[in-house]
């Protein structure tokens, strides 16, 4: 969940692991293979386009005569062909090695593989809009805001081109209160099972 210190728990299992994190790397691939800036797939990452982007595309790639011209951009890459450039810089970072990934869907791109751990980061209300302002630098009138429409974002993702509850425990082998357990406690537990059954 957004807040709940997923990136942060991310990159200090990945460091106690020695294994590579793919986490802002993977929108770095993802600008680079689709023409796209950083800035432009961080906006579009995790995020399901609104009505009026949605009609938009539709519009200017099945009646391209009722648009104004545009020059054919990198912009009017689908979302469709996003998450699809997504999924291959995924599982080509898969055959480079052990890795820790960080959202993305990966927890069903990678669902039927035996040498994974899938985990859930989550927390209070409270906790997730503590951390949204102390590590994620939201300013505190709009903590509450992000943490919702963040959150939101993510599950209509994963309900849109996975088709699954990203809130089913069933998608994860491990679910943690990050708030309860602590950032520290919870890159232990996670990099300890890791070794225990992965490695």
């Amino acid at each position: 969940m957004y807040g709940a210190g997923g990136s942060e728990i991310a990159a200090r299992v990945a460091q106690t692991l020695g294994w590579s994190l793919f986490d802002n790397a993977v929108i770095d691939a993802v600008a680079e293979r689709s023409g796209l800036t950083k800035a432009e797939v961080r906006e579009r990452d995790e995020r399901v386009p609104s009505m009026v982007e949605r009609i938009a595309t539709t519009l200017s790639l099945g009646t391209p005569e009722s648009m104004p011209a545009i020059p054919e951009t990198p912009v009017l890459l689908t979302e469709e062909r996003l998450v699809d450039i997504t999924r291959r810089v995924i599982e080509e970072a898969v055959q480079q090695g052990p890795a820790v990934f960080v959202g993305r869907g990966v927890q069903f791109l990678l669902a039927n593989r035996h040498d994974s751990l899938h985990v859930f980061c989550y927390a209070s209300r409270a906790k997730l809009i503590e951390g949204a302002i102390n590590r994620l630098g939201v300013a505190p009138k709009d903590a509450e805001r992000t943490v919702t429409e963040m959150n939101r974002n993510r599950e209509q993702y994963v309900r849109r081109h996975f088709n699954r509850a990203w809130l089913d425990v069933t998608n994860y082998h491990l679910c943690v209160d990050t708030g309860w357990l602590g950032i520290d406690g919870t890159a232990d537990l996670v990099a300890g099972l890791v070794r225990e059954r992965l490695v």
